[in-house]
């Protein structure tokens, strides 16, 4: 076993609770390794419910397109903890991640800490001591109370689209979720504003009035939209013709703005644009399998792959599967307890035959297949239950050998077939 995945299991004991949302352990261990956050290269910092990441691989696209270097910071990983931290543009060593965990381990001493905090810790010790243009955070959950939220003056601050998620931990209204995001907002520091519900926007430009943020907000500062096959974002410099999103969906047109808006208030020109269009890649994210088992087992059928997990995303994904060459459109979905299942199946309801569900393997708090199922059959899809994706998929070819199959309703499940499935 991998040294850093010793030291990672080890600090899954450190805290009673996975969440515990508070700053004052990550201020504690961040003062006795001597303040990395102070010592970042410019900091982008993306908060929001739906397109964190993959606005995130957007602008990282779009910032090395245009010759700079830049490190990320997102969070669930899929396959390796590593994915979690890009250094100076890779992936970060085994070697440096296991220094990096070393030293925080040895800050932090016996206190309590959560698991996020202190990888959070080693992740931004990691930054502070390589060379870099920018540093890109995606925050964990809400922002301001998020580990991540500990930088006192970014370049730029980003806000995605907000919308009901981790009630239990945010609020159980939108604008209050809305609150917990706007915490990222800083002092006179810019904030890209995604579309939002009046409820959320309203929320997020009081809290920029207070702190004389510069808000450019979608719809109002800034515009994006597909045309002839093309993109077109307009702000007040003018109007650009770029190619669409590398990313699919038509979810991602409106990520792609808050992209391209991003980079044009950090001064970058066309080519940077382009670059964040054309290159960037976020797995797990409308992913089409195409080696491994799976789709070995099913070589005439489309298999894709998405880990989005709340309504929002699943109607996004609705819409993408809508506009599709007709072909019956079979899922196998497996989800977590803390998320809103109804809410999450009703706009699949529509586009889909069937569903499968399946218990995520190794994740304490996965529905059961049947509660699953369940909630699909309320949802208005005729459900099944299964021992497994491989089980399912068998299930579905034996029926249509050609069927497209998407599997989905978790990150932690996407995860769990990107391993199997290299």
């Amino acid at each position: 076993m991998p040294r850093s995945d010793i030291l990672l299991e080890r600090m899954m004991s450190f805290h009673p609770k996975i969440i515990d949302l508070t700053l004052d352990r990550m201020w504690r261990i961040l003062a006795a390794l001597d303040h990395p956050e102070r010592r970042l290269p410019p900091v982008i910092h993306i908060a929001g419910t739906n397109g964190k990441g993959s606005t995130l691989a957007m602008i990282r696209a779009g910032l090395e397109g245009a010759g700079h270097v830049t490190h990320a910071y997102t969070s669930p990983h899929l396959a390796r903890f590593h994915e979690r931290i890009r250094l100076a543009g890779q992936l970060i060593d085994e070697d440096v991640l296991s220094d990096m965990l070393d030293r925080c381990l040895a800050a932090n001493g016996t206190d309590a800490i959560t698991y996020f905090e202190i990888t959070t810790a080693a992740g931004l010790l990691a930054f502070a001591e390589t060379p870099a243009d920018y540093t890109l955070l995606e925050v964990g959950l809400g922002g301001r109370l998020d580990a991540t939220n500990v930088i006192d003056q970014p370049a730029l601050c980003v806000i995605t689209p907000v919308d009901m998620d981790h009630e239990q931990y945010l609020g159980d209204t939108l604008g209050r979720i809305a609150g917990e995001k706007a915490g990222i907002i800083k002092r006179h520091v810019p904030v890209i504003v995604g579309r939002q519900q009046d409820a959320a926007l309203e929320v997020i430009e009081a809290q920029a009035a207070r702190l004389s943020a510069p808000v450019h907000a979608y719809g109002q500062h800034w515009h994006v939209w597909a045309e002839a096959g093309r993109l077109v974002f307009q702000d007040e410099n003018g109007l650009l013709d770029l190619p669409m999103p590398a990313l699919l969906g038509a979810h991602q047109i409106e990520n792609a703005g808050m992209a391209i808006a991003a980079l044009r208030v950090l001064g970058k020109g066309e080519a940077a644009c382009e670059a964040a269009m054309r290159d960037a890649v976020w797995p797990a994210r409308m992913q089409r399998l195409r080696h491994g088992p799976l789709f070995d087992n099913a070589p005439e059928a489309e298999l894709w792959l998405d880990g989005g997990h709340n309504p929002h995303a699943a109607r996004a994904i609705a819409a993408l599967l809508a506009g599709m060459p007709a072909r019956p459109t079979h899922l196998i979905c497996g989800m977590l307890n803390t998320k809103d299942v109804t809410g999450y199946m009703a706009p699949l309801a529509g586009v889909a035959q069937s569903l499968h569900a399946v218990s995520i393997p190794g994740q304490a708090a996965t529905l059961s297949a049947s509660e699953t199922a369940a909630a699909a059959t309320r949802a208005g899809l005729r459900a099944v239950q299964a021992d497994s994706v491989g089980a399912a998929l068998a299930d579905i070819v034996a029926q249509d050998p050609t069927a497209r199959v998407l599997i989905c309703g978790s990150l932690y499940l996407a995860g769990e077939i990107l391993k199997e499935n290299g």
